[in-house]
C-alpha cells in the first residue's frame, strides 16, 4: 500500500483508491487486513487522499472500482458488500439474468449504506468495460439506473484502461497489448460487439474512443455516464521490486516487496500518475469534495502528461456551464464553447516534453431514453471542429460558435499529439482523424497519447 500511495504522490497524485481484488479470500479477511496500512499510509501522506476501495467482480459482467469515503464503517461494509454481491464469491460469473439482478442489488445496497449513514458516500466505475466483451450495453443503463439520480452510486467507466505498459514491444517490455486487450468473444460475451472492440485505440477502450458510438450513446440519453483513465497498477513495469512470499489464503495479503535484484520489463503497468491521470475539478481537498466532483461529472482525463490543464465551458444568455454540467437556455439563443487548454509545461516521466498537435469538438443531439437499452450507436454524433496547435508552451484557447441553439445538445473534447490517427469507425464523415486501433505487441504508449473531456450539456427550452 505505500509503495503505491509514495509513488502516486511523487507522481503528481492529489488523490488514489486502493482496490485490492475481490475474492473469497480478501471477502473473509483480506478487507480488514489491508486497512492498517491505507491508514497508516494516510498519516504518512497528509498531501494525498487514499480512499480504501476494491476490484469488484461484477456479477453477469466485467470488474469495477468501487471505494467508500473514510470512515468507522469502511471496512465492514466493503467486507458485507464484497461477501454478499462479489460475482466470484458467489459464483454468479456467467452473463444470466440472475446474476444481472445481483449486480443491481449490489449498488442497491451501497445506495442503502449512505442512506443510513453507514459511510458518507460510496461510487461504483466500471473498468475496462469492451476487454471481453462481456459488458453489454443494457447491462451498463442498468448499473447506471439502478439508484436515484441525486446520489447515483454507479456513475461511469474507464474510458482508458490501466495496464498501458502492456503494448510496449519485446526486447525491451511484454510485448502484449495495451491495457491487456487481446483476446476474442466467448460465450458469455455481447454478440452485437464488433472484434475490434477488443482492442484498444490509442490506448482508449472502444467505447469510449468510437466517435458516435456507446458512450456517445448512453451521454446522447441526457444522462450521467462519465469516463475515467486509471493505472490498475498490480505489478510495475521496470521496476525492481518483487511480491514477496506468503500465502494469500491463509493471511490475506503477501509478504511484504523484496528486492529482486534486476529491472522487470515483462510487467504491464505503470505506477499510479506516472502515465494515466483522472483530473477532478474539486471545491476543496477533502475526501467528499472529490467524490462530488466525480460524481458531478467535472472530470477529463489524459495520458503522458499530455497537457497540464483543460477548461471547457458553454456560455450564452448571461449563464455558463462546465464538464458534467448543462447549460439551459431560452431557445435560439447563441451558444459558444470555449476551451482553455494549459500546454505541457516540462518533461513526461519518460523525460520529454509532450507537445498537443490537435483538439477535436464532438457534438451530439440529446434524443432522449434509448427505446432499445442494448443501443451502442448515436447517429447524430459527429466531430464538428478541428483545432491545429501551432503552439508549445502557454496556454491556447479555442472557441467553436455553435450558432443559436434550438435543440438540445451534448458536446465533449479531446486532444492528440497526432502520431496515430485513422478515420473513425463510423466513417470519415463522423471522425475523419481519431485514434488508430493499438496493434498487439507493438504500441509504444507513449508515442501514442491523447486527451479526453467529460460532456456538458445545452439545453434550450
Amino acid at each position: 500500500v505505500v509503495d503505491q500511495v509514495r509513488q502516486g504522490a511523487r507522481h503528481g497524485m492529489d488523490w488514489l483508491v486502493i482496490t485490492d481484488h475481490g475474492s473469497a479470500t480478501h471477502a473473509r479477511i483480506g478487507v480488514e487486513k489491508v486497512n492498517p496500512d491505507i491508514r497508516e499510509a494516510r498519516d504518512a501522506h497528509e498531501d494525498t487522499l487514499v480512499f480504501q476501495g476494491l476490484e469488484w467482480n461484477i456479477p453477469a459482467a466485467e470488474h469495477g472500482t468501487v471505494f467508500v469515503h473514510p470512515g468507522k464503517h469502511e471496512v465492514s461494509v466493503l467486507k458485507q458488500f464484497e461477501t454478499d454481491y462479489d460475482g466470484g464469491v458467489k459464483g454468479a460469473t456467467d452473463s444470466t439474468p440472475a446474476n444481472e439482478a445481483l449486480a443491481i442489488a449490489g449498488l442497491s445496497f451501497l445506495a442503502d449504506q449512505v442512506k443510513r449513514r453507514k459511510v458518507k458516500d460510496a461510487l461504483m466505475l466500471a473498468n475496462h468495460p469492451a476487454r471481453k466483451g462481456i459488458d453489454s450495453p443494457h447491462e451498463i443503463r442498468a448499473w447506471r439506473d439502478a439508484t436515484s439520480r441525486g446520489h447515483q452510486i454507479a456513475v461511469g467507466f474507464e474510458g482508458a484502461p490501466g495496464h498501458q505498459a502492456g503494448g510496449l514491444p519485446k526486447p525491451l517490455g511484454p510485448g502484449g497489448a495495451r491495457g491487456i486487450y487481446d483476446g476474442s468473444p466467448s460465450a458469455n460475451s455481447f454478440p452485437g460487439y464488433p472484434l475490434e472492440s477488443y482492442r484498444t485505440w490509442g490506448g482508449f477502450d472502444w467505447m469510449t474512443a468510437t466517435v458516435g458510438g456507446l458512450w456517445d450513446s448512453l451521454i446522447a440519453e441526457g444522462r450521467p455516464w462519465w469516463i475515467t483513465a486509471n493505472s490498475d497498477s498490480h505489478q510495475v513495469y521496470a521496476d525492481t521490486g518483487a511480491r514477496g512470499g506468503g500465502d494469500f489464503n491463509a493471511n490475506g495479503r503477501y509478504d511484504d516487496p523484496v528486492y529482486a535484484g534486476q529491472i522487470d520489463i515483462t510487467q504491464n503497468d505503470f505506477w499510479p500518475g506516472q502515465y494515466s491521470r483522472t483530473h477532478v475539478g474539486s471545491d476543496g481537498f477533502s475526501y467528499a469534495a472529490v467524490m462530488d466532483g466525480i460524481r458531478a461529472g467535472r472530470l477529463w482525463v489524459d495520458h503522458g502528461q499530455l497537457v497540464s490543464g483543460l477548461d471547457v465551458r458553454v456560455s450564452g444568455g448571461g449563464r455558463w456551464a462546465t464538464l458534467g454540467g448543462a447549460l439551459h437556455v431560452r431557445k435560439g439563443t447563441r451558444v459558444t464553447l470555449s476551451v482553455d487548454v494549459a500546454l505541457a509545461g516540462g518533461p513526461n516521466w519518460a523525460g520529454f516534453v509532450p507537445k498537443l498537435a490537435r483538439v477535436d469538438v464532438i457534438q451530439g443531439d440529446v434524443t432522449g431514453p434509448a427505446a432499445d437499452k442494448d443501443t451502442f450507436t448515436a447517429p447524430s454524433a459527429r466531430v464538428v471542429k478541428s483545432y491545429e496547435v501551432n503552439k508549445d508552451t502557454g496556454t491556447v484557447r479555442l472557441t467553436y460558435d455553435l450558432g443559436r441553439v434550438d435543440r438540445p445538445v451534448y458536446l465533449r473534447t479531446r486532444g492528440t499529439d497526432g502520431n496515430r490517427s485513422a478515420v473513425g469507425a463510423l466513417g470519415a464523415k463522423v471522425d475523419p482523424a481519431g485514434p488508430a486501433i493499438d496493434v498487439v505487441g507493438d504500441a509504444d504508449p507513449w508515442r501514442d497519447l491523447w486527451f479526453y473531456s467529460n460532456p456538458v450539456w445545452v439545453l434550450p427550452s
